[in-house]
């Protein structure tokens, strides 16, 4: 009866450490997600402010300054619910004022033009990189999740179930061909 009485406390602590375990791991995801989001609303941002200011510039003509002004200045302003919309339509309207290279090269021959093209150049190229690092998480956390052991004993606690952030974050061909 004692060696029943041991075998039974023995494998209810291993129970007990491997949910304890599994429930920090779950834990540190949640934690990836919140950096990887906070990671790509700054690089959200960085893309939104350097097209706005180039909008601003006087570089561009006025038509696609018009255009590459409000929708950067949408995406800034875009509540949660409409960001992946505002930020999808901030890329079409890049892809339309860059569409050819001619256009970044106007850009990049007025004064200061070189740095604001590579800055913007940069941000592009950063947007989909830290929404793949947010999305990978978010798969994560959503296949762990989605165990039968974390739904049962309710391991997640009260988080909300993550999301991915889905969006058309396709860069212009020309910031793209002229990237070293």
């Amino acid at each position: 009866m004692t060696a029943t009485l041991i075998w039974i406390l023995v494998v209810l602590v291993a129970v007990g450490l491997y949910l304890s375990w599994t429930a920090g791991r779950l834990d540190r995801l949640h934690s990836r997600i919140d950096a990887a989001r906070a990671a790509l609303d700054a690089q959200l941002l960085r893309r939104a402010s350097v097209a706005q200011e180039l909008a601003t510039s006087g570089v561009l003509d006025p038509a696609a300054s018009m255009v590459l002004y409000e929708a950067a200045h949408a995406a800034r302003q875009a509540e949660e619910e409409q960001r992946e919309v505002a930020e999808s339509e901030l890329s079409q309207a890049l892809r339309a004022v860059f569409a050819e290279p001619q256009q970044i090269e106007e850009v990049r021959r007025a004064p200061g033009g070189e740095s604001a093209a590579h800055e913007l150049t940069e941000a592009v190229r950063r947007v989909p990189m830290a929404r793949r690092f947010h999305n990978d998480a978010v798969g994560g956390a959503r296949r762990l999740r989605q165990h039968r052991k974390v739904r049962w004993f309710r391991l997640a606690g009260h988080a909300p179930f993550p999301l991915a952030f889905e969006m058309d974050d396709e860069p212009p061909a020309a910031l793209v061909d002229r990237a070293p």
